[in-house]
């Protein structure tokens, strides 16, 4: 699995236990619903560290909450 597709695959999850749309996290984060789309919507999207930190903060949780998911165990080696 890609970064990018582990970390739209986190925020799914996210949003799915706390019973949220993206649309919402974005209202709750501080943060354009663009930027959260373009997640979505660009496999190559890799967010920056301070973004997620917005929306672990809007969720309250922490990065290492955030990260501690089997989706980042085996990423693919980005650099070959």
């Amino acid at each position: 699995m890609t970064l990018s597709k582990a970390i739209q695959n986190r925020i799914k999850g996210l949003c799915a236990e706390n019973n949220i749309t993206v649309n919402k996290l974005s209202t709750i984060c501080g943060m354009t619903q663009s930027t959260l789309n373009n997640i979505f919507m660009r496999d190559n999207s890799k967010p920056t560290v301070s973004t997620i930190k917005k929306i672990c903060d809007g969720l309250e949780i922490s990065l290492l909450d955030f990260f501690d998911s089997e989706d980042f165990d085996n990423l693919e080696q980005e650099v070959k």
